[in-house]
């Protein structure tokens, strides 16, 4: 297998600094480097921050000025960011691989005849197995469909939606997003320009709708503009993502308003609650940003380098994970990175910044991914 390419650190107790003469040179380091990698400054916190307007010319505020030169530290190598892998829709790349944290990638789709139905492609925006392990949900926006994939045999078994044909029907979807997989047997997914949220069942029937067809103004638990995430939560409610109005929306199991907050930035993607309780956004725009509010929509921290290694293209998805790191799609980078919000650093990274390509080791535009449950795959011990 190639050697894959993968920056891995740990939080450092000391630096140790290296000069680098050109961005592209940075982070070139082979299976079992370990660098640090300096991307910016701290990230800012501040309580009643303005927020930017969707589709304004303002940069969001709070944004870091443009970021130092990179450092480097050897740090130990028994540290593990996904003990049970890490999941990505590479979807420029028309693939879903499954890592360890050394980047070696255990499994991938496709890659047996047959995968896929007659004459169709596959570029997925996102990915989530299955509470049992067995299958993995993937939806795929640009042919309005989402695809259910049995992991042994690495094949497509399911399918929701019209091949190639977006619409507001009962089985037709128009830009799906985020189709997770529920313990029931349902997927739930949001259908972006339909401005609605479905559960759909194995069937194919809708078994429930979160707002109205077609209508895509804001009118929280009622209407929602253009949702782009629908975060399943615990207990049994919703994290629902706006496009329009930049807002974040968290429902209850039976569909009551739990909050319903603005979020600072642009154009927000997939919301997500960290341990905390918190709300972590990605903003979809370039320079792009991650920001965590709170629930009453009080900014506690901000990443968004406007320049240099650690600026972000475009991020579409940033998961918490224990600890307080984030993992978070750079899309537009061709790249998967970990920060450290509490310093602003990325300390881990998998891709070429800025290079796409087919090989191990390298991604072009990830858009979506799923820290996974440790015993799913075949992930060695750090």
């Amino acid at each position: 297998m190639a050697s894959a390419f993968v920056v891995r650190v740990m939080r450092p107790t000391t630096r140790l600094p290296v000069i680098l003469a050109a961005v592209a040179a940075i982070v070139v380091v082979l299976v079992g480097g370990s660098i640090l990698l300096t991307s910016g400054p701290a990230p800012t916190a501040s309580a009643g921050a303005s927020a930017a307007t969707p589709g304004s010319s303002d940069a969001p505020s709070g944004a870091p000025t443009e970021s130092p030169s990179p450092t480097v530290t050897p740090i130990p190598s028994s540290s593990a960011f996904f003990p049970g892998g890490l999941l990505i829709a590479d979807r420029g790349n028309g693939r879903l691989l499954v890592i360890d944290d050394a980047g070696t990638i255990v499994w991938r789709f496709p890659t047996v005849a047959g995968a896929l139905p007659a004459g169709q492609k596959f570029t997925a925006d996102d990915a989530f197995i299955d509470p049992n392990g067995k299958t993995i949900v993937a939806n795929d926006e640009n042919h309005q469909v989402i695809d259910r994939i049995d992991i042994a045999t690495g094949k497509i078994v399911w399918q929701f939606g019209q091949y190639g044909v977006a619409g507001p029907g009962k089985t037709q979807l128009h830009t799906p997003d985020d189709a997770y997989p529920l313990a029931n047997g349902d997927i739930i997914v949001a259908d972006i320009r339909n401005c609605r949220i479905l559960e759909i069942a194995p069937d194919k029937t809708i078994a429930r709708q979160w707002g109205k067809t077609g209508v895509c103004t804001h009118k929280a638990g009622v209407t929602f503009g253009e949702p782009n995430g629908d975060t399943p939560l615990p207990d049994g409610g919703l994290l629902i993502t706006e496009i329009t109005g930049s807002r974040v929306v968290r429902l209850d199991a039976a569909g009551n308003v739990v909050f319903d907050i603005h979020v600072p930035v642009l154009y927000p993607s997939d919301a997500q609650l960290d341990e905390n309780g918190n709300v972590v956004v990605a903003d979809f725009s370039s320079p792009g940003q991650v920001v965590a509010v709170d629930p009453t929509g009080k900014l506690v921290w901000r990443y968004g380098p406007t320049s240099g290694p650690g600026m972000l293209n475009h991020p579409s998805l940033a998961t918490p994970l224990p600890g307080g790191l984030v993992v978070i799609n750079d899309d537009g980078r061709d790249r998967m990175v970990v920060i450290d919000p509490a310093t602003g650093l990325i300390v881990w990274q998998y891709g070429h910044t800025g290079t796409a390509s087919t090989k191990d080791g390298y991604l072009s535009d990830p858009d979506g991914h799923q820290p996974l449950p440790v015993g799913f795959f075949p992930i060695p011990s750090p």
